[in-house]
């Protein structure tokens, strides 16, 4: 469902590949009827796949759907989808938890049921994954956060009341409804903040899941930027420390917490995340260093957020949620250059 947006199109070049699903339906709304390659030339080699309108009927009795929607546009759908039909949704409608939240930071409509929320790598998450039919996949700023949250805050490393993230993502993440501020005379050359001082709607994920690795309030502040690149995010995040914390204990927590991850890699010493680096891969790259002077600790990600931000991850909990191996069909290995 909404196989004509960015997301969706990234799911339909992973499906194509993935040995174990096969396409029957895609899905758009106002470009019902048209075909796939002339919305995404990149996917020619598909051949002639024209797009059916989104509507519950039209997916009813499928193994598995995928859904790509607009936030908010997915609930009124899916609740027409029998219970023991397996769905991966990628929008916000089914990650929150509180509908104070959800009026909070999405405002229209009610709040929907909330679902098992999607980020395999988080303790213990990729087991209720798999023993779901409901997934709500994270946004993409959220998975490249708590990627480099959870570990510290597992560990008790880190105070949870003064954690702060500068976020910048590729303009692809604001998806593809034409705007001014997304065309390319505005964005090429230019770098810009925007729902800066606590608004961007990821926030309220973020908090919620970490809140539940705490066992306490997480407070966060997120800003993110705009930059001039079509795909990726790089996260900086800072966390205050516990006395006497060092390098080495960062990243044996990190190495012990991802230990079973196969998408999540703390880079060596010396060597930095790049958007590049994981671009069209389902990957997280970390990097981390302890700022000493100020007592925080610093810690740097890398995400494609098409990938292991939106359509990769899906693929991931779907693979989960089918009993298959979680690589299956997702490329751990970035193009170079």
């Amino acid at each position: 469902m909404g196989a004509s947006g960015y997301a969706g199109a990234e799911l339909m070049r992973i499906l194509a590949w993935h040995p174990e699903f096969d396409v029957s339906v895609a899905t758009a709304a106002s470009n019902a009827g048209a075909q796939l390659a002339d919305l995404h030339p990149g996917l020619a080699a598909l051949g002639d796949i024209t797009l059916a309108p989104t509507s519950a009927d039209v997916l009813l009795g499928l193994d598995f759907v995928f859904v790509a929607l607009p936030h908010g546009e997915s609930a009124a759908l899916t609740s027409l989808l029998p219970p023991d039909q397996r769905v991966v949704d990628l929008g916000a409608d089914h990650r929150l938890r509180s509908p104070d939240d959800w009026a909070h930071y999405y405002g229209a409509g009610e709040a929907a049921e909330p679902w098992t929320y999607g980020l395999p790598e988080l303790a213990g998450r990729a087991s209720e994954v798999a023993d779901s039919h409901k997934v709500a996949s994270p946004g993409c700023y959220a998975t490249a956060m708590q990627l480099s949250v959870a570990p510290l805050l597992e560990s008790g490393l880190v105070e949870p009341t003064d954690v702060v993230t500068v976020a910048a993502s590729g303009t692809s993440g604001a998806g593809r409804k034409a705007s001014i501020a997304l065309s390319a005379t505005e964005v090429m050359g230019s770098m810009s903040a925007y729902k800066v001082g606590g608004v961007h709607q990821h926030t309220a994920e973020v908090v919620q899941e970490l809140s539940a690795i705490a066992g306490r309030d997480v407070t966060l502040s997120f800003t993110p930027l705009l930059a001039p690149m079509p795909r990726g995010i790089l996260a900086t995040t800072t966390m205050r420390t516990g006395q006497g914390v060092t390098l080495e204990d960062v990243r044996e927590a990190f190495d012990v917490y991802y230990a079973s991850s196969p998408f999540v890699q703390f880079l060596p010493d010396g060597r930095w995340p790049t958007t590049a680096a994981t671009a069209g891969t389902n990957c997280g790259h970390l990097q981390a260093a302890v700022d000493e002077r100020s007592g925080r600790v610093v810690v740097v990600a890398a995400i494609d957020n098409l990938g292991k931000g939106a359509a990769g991850q899906a693929v991931q909990n779907a693979n989960l949620m089918c009993g298959f191996p979680e690589t299956t069909g997702l490329d751990l290995l970035g193009v170079t250059p």
